[in-house]
């Protein structure tokens, strides 16, 4: 199982993203190796995946450096490298509005499979599983309803720091979700993944 993470990169010595398989980072001028997580939040987006699918292969395609901020270009080039490097699963917590749907629809086709933020591009995309944070919603089960996915909102639990005071949202929504997404992949494949996640949800 080969998992992408478009992201800010992923810090591979921190002890719950290890065994990271590659990556690259994109940026507006083109793409190098540099996949350090300088920000921290693709590292924690991690984390929270690897818990839900501990033998994934974790990617990072880094689009977010200095700060959590990325143009479309970079993004649908990031998208592009994941294509091109046959992704089972694409972890993309970033969203954006029209007029990009047509970009999008072309990056991703019909052989990329993409979780991201419902409501915006490319999470409200058809192909795409949508992602709504759900605070009442436990880690270890997530939702269906109004046509999109409901997750928690919260990373792994860190010792003696309160939920409430550690990074959480809509990213850490989906990286819930793309466990989930991940562990229905290995059990089902990819045809008709949607039905099983809609059957599977709480």
């Amino acid at each position: 199982m080969k998992i992408t993470i478009i992201d800010s990169g992923i810090h591979a010595g921190r002890p719950h993203a290890v065994r990271i398989a590659g990556g690259a980072q994109i940026t507006a001028t083109g793409e190098n190796d540099d996949i350090l997580d300088r920000l921290g939040h693709g590292t924690a987006v991690a984390g929270a995946i690897r818990q839900k699918a501990p033998d994934a292969e974790l990617y990072a395609v880094k689009v977010l450096d200095r700060r959590l901020t990325a143009n479309i270009d970079m993004i649908i080039r990031a998208l592009e490298w994941c294509r091109g490097h046959a992704m089972d699963l694409v972890n993309l917590s970033l969203g954006t509005k029209p007029p990009h749907r047509e970009r999008f629809l072309s990056a991703i086709a019909d052989d990329l499979l993409v979780v991201s933020p419902a409501g915006a591009l490319p999470g409200s995309l058809q192909m795409v599983i949508g992602v709504a944070a759900d605070p009442d919603c436990p880690r270890d089960s997530f939702r269906y309803h109004d046509g999109m996915f409901h997750t928690s909102p919260y990373p792994p639990a860190i010792p003696g720091v309160p939920l409430d005071r550690s990074q959480h949202g809509t990213s850490f929504a989906v990286a819930n979700m793309t466990g989930f997404v991940a562990r229905a992949l290995e059990s089902s494949g990819r045809a008709k993944i949607r039905e099983v996640l809609i059957a599977g949800g709480a």
